[in-house]
């Protein structure tokens, strides 16, 4: 203890930290999709946490994650759109990546540690002539490094602890792989992939396939399900008084929750019918232009979504009831 310390008297309650005068903000009800052009450096969890703080949203979620390292599409559900997020991630995906050569990484990307070399370089033909055994339906074991479930665990985790991650192989589809840039070190490939495929891996087994080891040094995402490139809006500013957005600028930003469905087969239903399915009850459709399909289909009445249905021998069932839009 030093000369003027005061003894700790146990009795006494530590002081209360000092209380802003600033009201906290309140959580509001936002519906709609914000499709981020997520940046390098920022994980997928903080994005979504910058938009949901942003519009003070009281749910969001997102639409398959992105490494901090990659950019680009990153599809943010608020509210009611958070119902839609499975059919986003289950739709196609698209990327442009770079691959340098001659080094094989445990994280298969450009922030992992070195886990072979080579002096080998393939030249275009070489990844040209490779490319077709990566297409189609093919058997591909994800990067230890994922956010893939083990025994409960992230593989990811249990691989920053050391442990040795053994990641089962499953089939995923690869329905375009082409090289639009070549040099002697990189090759710049555009993908375009079904659910559950990592470029990383992409990367990874052509190193393997071509003898001299790789690994992603760049990707960018360009679409998850409907949403595209020409659908990004970079972060908003937040940082500046001068520079915040009211809250109808935000709403601007965001799209439908319906957005997410687009490509869904549509069903119309009257208002007697919407009020049916919206208390969780079937309808009949009638008519000869009555789908009938089984599959997932959008529901709208009066030009607003108001569930997503399957269809049954004729009759419409209810899997997810939509709230009004409360953008």
């Amino acid at each position: 203890m030093t000369e003027h310390a005061k003894p700790l008297d146990m009795r006494e309650k530590p002081s209360a930290p000092p209380r802003s005068d600033t009201p906290r903000p309140k959580k509001r009800d936002v519906d709609g999709w914000f499709v981020l052009d997520k940046p390098t450096g920022v994980t997928s969890t903080h994005a979504v946490s910058i938009i949901k703080r942003l519009f003070r949203a009281k749910k969001a979620g997102h639409a398959g994650t992105l490494d901090p390292l990659a950019s680009g599409c990153l599809p943010i559900a608020l509210g009611e759109a958070t119902k839609t997020v499975p059919y986003v991630m289950d739709g196609r995906k698209a990327y442009r990546f770079t691959v340098t050569w001659g080094a094989e990484t445990d994280t298969d990307d450009s922030e992992g540690r070195v886990i072979a070399t080579s002096d080998q370089r393939p030249t275009r033909a070489e990844v040209e002539t490779a490319l077709p055994a990566f297409v189609g339906v093919i058997s591909q074991t994800p990067p230890k490094f994922s956010a893939i479930r083990v025994a409960g665990e992230r593989a990811y985790d249990l691989a920053r602890e050391g442990e040795d991650v053994e990641l089962k192989p499953r089939e995923i589809l690869i329905e375009e792989l082409v090289v639009v840039a070549h040099d002697d070190a990189t090759t710049t490939l555009d993908a375009r992939t079904g659910k559950g495929a990592y470029v990383r891996a992409i990367a990874r087994d052509l190193g393997r396939a071509l003898g001299c080891g790789g690994h992603i040094s760049a990707l960018r995402r360009t679409r998850v399900g409907p949403f595209r490139e020409s659908d990004l809006t970079p972060l908003p500013p937040r940082d500046s008084s001068d520079e915040a957005l009211s809250d109808a600028q935000l709403a601007a930003l965001l799209k439908p929750a319906s957005a997410a469905l687009s490509e869904l087969p549509s069903v119309t239903v009257s208002r007697g019918d919407a009020g049916r399915l919206l208390r969780g009850q079937g309808v009949i459709l009638r008519g000869r232009d009555a789908p009938i399909t089984t599959d997932a289909v959008a529901v709208h009445a009066d030009g607003a979504l108001i569930a997503i249905g399957e269809i049954d021998g004729g009759e419409l069932r209810p899997r997810r009831v939509f709230l009004q839009d409360r953008r």
